[in-house]
């Protein structure tokens, strides 16, 4: 058996002992790295309410007497009232705005909503509008916007009864409440909806949680594969507690 000299002995203390403190130095090091590349959690904001259907956006939201449309005409109204300023849809000169043989639902009027692509320049061209039948949105309403939430923003959505979670993004104005969304999003938390005429969450079950400032260039997205990517890389907090 090889014996170890009091010489080597002495030598492996010294190196272990100048080389243990590096080595900590390094793990601490990484450790601290491993933190600052870490995402940093969104602050945000949550909203429980009832929640009704919004379907603005939707090719075939609206359109004249006769053509089956996801909403009433009172509805595209602002309060609901046929004597309200039209805000669900285009108007020229007092005239609803129809879309072209070439538009997704020929016939039926341009449907808006206040999130829109400013890429495209022709306002009546129904694309610049996110689609509610397939776009998850909430409507932009007084408590969000108290909490600096902007057009754009994103936001996950909580159905206390379903316990279903989504992602959404604020993609419409004109409800003060601010419990509106769009039937994209009623559908995927569960409800058995298919428009907006009768359709609507009764009891305050319905949360929103908002992250304010989490989409600073308002980048329109086209899809709802693409506002979930999004999200998804922000890491936003999707636990809620029942």
């Amino acid at each position: 058996m090889t014996q170890i000299s009091p010489s080597d002995r002495s030598y492996q203390r010294t190196a272990l002992s100048f080389l243990l403190p590096i080595a900590i130095t390094a793990i601490l090091l990484a450790a601290i790295s491993s933190l600052a590349q870490s995402p940093k959690p969104l602050p945000f904001y949550d909203q429980i309410g009832k929640m009704t259907v919004d379907v603005d956006g939707a090719p075939n939201a609206y359109g004249p007497p006769g053509k089956p449309a996801l909403d009433f005409e009172r509805n595209a109204h602002y309060g609901g009232r046929l004597n309200g300023e039209i805000v669900g849809y285009l108007t020229e000169h007092g005239r609803p705005v129809v879309q072209g043989p070439h538009d997704p639902c020929p016939g039926y009027y341009v449907s808006t909503t206040d999130f829109r692509d400013d890429s495209i320049d022709d306002d009546h061209d129904p694309r610049k509008y996110l689609d509610a039948t397939k776009i998850r949105y909430v409507v932009l309403g007084n408590f969000a916007k108290r909490h600096q939430v902007a057009l754009g923003d994103f936001a996950v959505v909580h159905s206390l009864r379903t316990g279903r979670t989504v992602y959404a993004i604020v993609g419409d104005s004109g409800n003060p409440a601010g419990t509106e969304g769009s039937l994209a999003l009623l559908q995927a938390l569960g409800y058995p909806f298919k428009d907006g005429k009768n359709d609507a969450v009764e009891e305050r079950e319905i949360v929103i949680r908002y992250f304010p400032g989490s989409n600073p260039g308002h980048r329109f997205l086209h899809s709802q594969a693409e506002i979930d990517r999004a999200a998804e890389a922000l890491h936003l907090d999707r636990i809620f507690h029942e």
